[in-house]
This record gives structure tokens, sequence and C-alpha cells, in this order.
């Protein structure tokens, strides 16, 4: 399923175990003070990917391919 959704930026998302539900994040908009509301794929990747975000980050300082001088 393709799902598009749009914050600041347009979002394009492709799940098969989500469905295009509009959920509440539990926060409120400082300007507004409306909810905030976001599709439930996103609120799962946001939750869900912050360690797999944080091992890239550390890998990226360490270059794989190592020079050699033979």
């Amino acid at each position: 399923m393709v799902q598009l959704w749009k914050d600041k930026r347009l979002v394009l998302m492709i799940s098969k175990i989500h469905e295009a539900t509009i959920v509440n994040t539990g926060r409120k908009d400082r300007k507004t003070n409306m909810v905030i509301k976001k599709l439930f794929a996103v609120v799962q990747y946001n939750k869900f990917m912050k360690g797999v975000d944080r091992a890239g980050k550390y890998l990226s300082y360490y270059s794989v391919l190592r020079k050699t001088v033979k």
C-alpha cells in the first residue's frame, strides 16, 4: 500500500502491514495548540527506527574501505 503524507515535506511510504489511518501522536502544536495527527505508518517508523539510525550514524564515522600500501 502506498501512502502519501505531507507534513513539512511530502513523504511517500510503502507498507504491506499498515493501513492508511491517521492517529493522534499525543502532542500538541506550540503555535496553534492543536493535536498533531500523523499516519500510523509514520508513527511506527519513528518509534522503531531510532536504533538503526543511531547505528548508521556511528558507522558513518569510520570508513569501511581502508586503503593499504603494499
